[in-house]
């Protein structure tokens, strides 16, 4: 995302190591998340959610789909 750009989050990769505090952070599904800020080249970023301002590396933000507008749920529960 670039600074600026809100979203509204789609789906976290099933990565036992973060998912779980991605979570406990606010990083659900449903969720509005906006970027604030980043540095060294996209590698931290910043994200406004649920008012707080979380960094995130670029490795874990990537593990977060997000989409503009609003997210379809799956037909067949896939």
């Amino acid at each position: 995302m670039k600074i600026g750009q809100t979203a509204e989050i789609c789906w976290l990769a099933d990565h036992k190591a973060i998912t779980k505090r991605l979570l406990d952070l606010g990083f659900e599904p449903g969720a509005r998340v906006g970027c604030v800020l980043t540095k060294h080249g996209g590698e931290i970023s910043a994200y406004w959610i649920k008012g707080a301002v979380i960094a995130l590396r670029r490795e874990d933000a990537e593990l977060i789909l997000v989409k503009e507008e609003g997210c379809k749920k799956e037909e067949n529960g896939q």
